[in-house]
């Protein structure tokens, strides 16, 4: 059953990939959305769109984001919800990364989200709406060099478990959408950003890995303008809106083989996590619990 959607929609980060996506779908549904953008020529293309309004948005700017509070009271229609899209990517060795750029990282993919929904919280709970985020599979698999951007999915699915928890009081639903390998910038703009690192394959112990890597980037199966676009995180987006029951993870993947990946690594975790040598179920054991989970839903005080 579909949940009425009762003001206007905050979205981060909305100038391209799934932040456009997911702007111009509910655009084109008649709702109100406040869309957030950093660069004047986003916010100029964004105001050109019906029932959008642009804000210039840096989710590590306090100042903006107090002027984003000022602008959705001012607006006088409170808000349904905030999607927390705005992200940055990057990799490298976790032995060599530099701290500077672990700490923008951190910055913008777990600072962001936290603050953007700490400042509009009270209008959430008003209208009993929806708070949104953007993780990733990245946040269930890790892969090497690319840790840091891992780490901060990772990190996302504490906050938004803890999140829902806290909410519920509120009737304020939480999720988390866990999007694969779709079309968007944040590859782009990671390997920009490892490109532009001084000395970016000198002094390193993984000088041959790093070259693969670099050569996949720069060749044209390294860009994302090749992959779908990313039309079923918008759809899953909108989902998490409008139902009346929301999941609380949207993972939402191109292709069999990312499912099957990122299902591999939750089910190994569940395994190694199984290894107490006192207190451990056997694999028929297991089966049923996840089979009444299935078939029952998640008990209550797991988060849901």
């Amino acid at each position: 059953m579909e949940h009425q959607i009762t003001g206007p929609i905050l979205i981060t980060g909305a100038s391209t990939g799934i932040g456009r996506c997911i702007t111009e779908l509910l655009s084109a549904k008649g709702y109100t959305v406040y869309a957030g953008a950093r660069k004047q020529t986003d916010l100029d293309e964004l105001d050109q769109i019906e029932n959008v309004k642009a804000i210039k948005l840096d989710v590590t700017n306090a100042d903006q984001i107090e002027n984003m509070v000022q602008l959705i009271k001012n607006e006088g229609k409170g808000l349904y919800a905030v999607v927390n899209n705005a992200g940055v990517g990057d990799s490298g060795p976790l032995i060599e990364f530099q701290e500077e750029n672990f700490d923008f990282l951190i910055n913008v993919n777990i600072k962001g989200p936290f603050r953007i929904t700490k400042a509009v919280a009270d209008f959430i709970i008003e209208s009993k709406g929806r708070i949104i985020t953007i993780g990733s599979i990245s946040g269930i698999l890790s892969s090497a060099f690319l840790g840091p951007y891992s780490m901060s999915k990772h990190a996302m699915e504490a906050y938004s478990d803890s999140l829902s928890l806290e909410m519920k009081k509120f009737d304020v639903k939480v999720s988390l959408i866990e999007p694969g390998n779709y079309d968007s910038a944040i590859v782009r703009s990671a390997t920009t950003r490892a490109q532009l690192k001084p000395n970016f394959l000198e002094n390193t112990k993984y000088g041959e890995e790093l070259q693969t890597i670099r050569e996949g980037a720069d060749s044209e199966s390294g860009d994302r303008s090749n992959f779908k676009p990313p039309d079923e995180v918008a759809d899953a987006i909108y989902d998490a809106l409008t139902s009346d029951i929301p999941k609380a993870r949207y993972m939402v993947t191109p292709d069999l083989e990312e499912a099957t990946r990122t299902i591999d690594k939750a089910i190994s975790e569940l395994i190694q996590l199984n290894e107490n040598p006192k207190y451990s179920f056997s694999p028929e054991q297991l089966g049923m619990k996840i089979k009444k989970f299935m078939e029952e839903g998640i008990p209550s005080g797991f988060a849901s």
